[in-house]
């Protein structure tokens, strides 16, 4: 999926296909802000000014591509893991044993779909945690790009446990779905502070 261009791509997703969705939409998102992130980190790699934050800034380069790609792989797999539940809301239920089969198939395939926003969200929380760090270390040239990709990363997270909820909410073990909503809400609120605190401080260096 992600060879096909930025066009091909939302066209993809503003057609009546299943997949891509809000889930991918939310990875490549998140992978888009750790980009912008990335550019910022570049932009101040060897330059004297900011020599006393070189290591740092290499350690965050080397750390944003890795999160980079590790969100384009989650477009695929958020993909991926739609097709069983499509497949499983196709099965018959006209005996008591073919309810029984689709009610298992199902929380399993519910579960399942669950995974991939849960990753998106712990990737996007790393983001932001780059994008706080290259808020003060950062050439402030291009400090308005870290406010633009904490942004991204933070959309990112949010649309990310929206999936999560949708899933959960079909799942019939409650427990385990009332779990997964409270690490997706711990993951949340940390996320969301952090990217409002990070904003606050771009705005605050790009005023001077």
């Amino acid at each position: 999926m992600m060879e096909k261009s930025c066009t091909e791509f939302l066209d993809m997703l503003a057609s009546r296909a299943p997949v891509p969705g809000g889930g991918g939409a939310s990875a490549l998102a998140g992978a888009l802000g750790m980009a912008l992130g990335s550019m910022v980190g570049n932009l101040t790699w060897n330059k004297k000014k900011y020599e006393n934050v070189q290591d740092d800034i290499q350690r965050i380069l080397g750390r944003a591509n890795i999160l980079q790609q590790e969100l384009l792989v989650l477009v695929e797999k958020d993909a991926e893991v739609f097709a069983p539940l499509s497949r499983v809301y196709g099965l018959p239920r006209g005996t008591e044993e073919e309810k029984r089969i689709r009610e298992e198939e199902m929380e399993a395939a519910l579960g399942n779909a669950c995974s991939v926003p849960m990753k998106i969200m712990e990737k996007c929380l790393e983001c932001i945690d780059l994008h706080e760090e290259l808020s003060e270390k950062g050439t402030k040239m291009a400090i308005s790009d870290i406010g633009v990709g904490v942004l991204f990363c933070k959309s990112a997270l949010m649309g990310a446990q929206l999936n999560v909820q949708i899933n959960t909410s079909s799942m019939k073990n409650r427990a385990c779905a009332e779990e997964l909503n409270a690490r997706a809400a711990r993951m949340m609120e940390s996320g969301v502070r952090k990217a409002d605190l990070v904003y606050q401080r771009v705005e605050k260096r790009i005023a001077g």
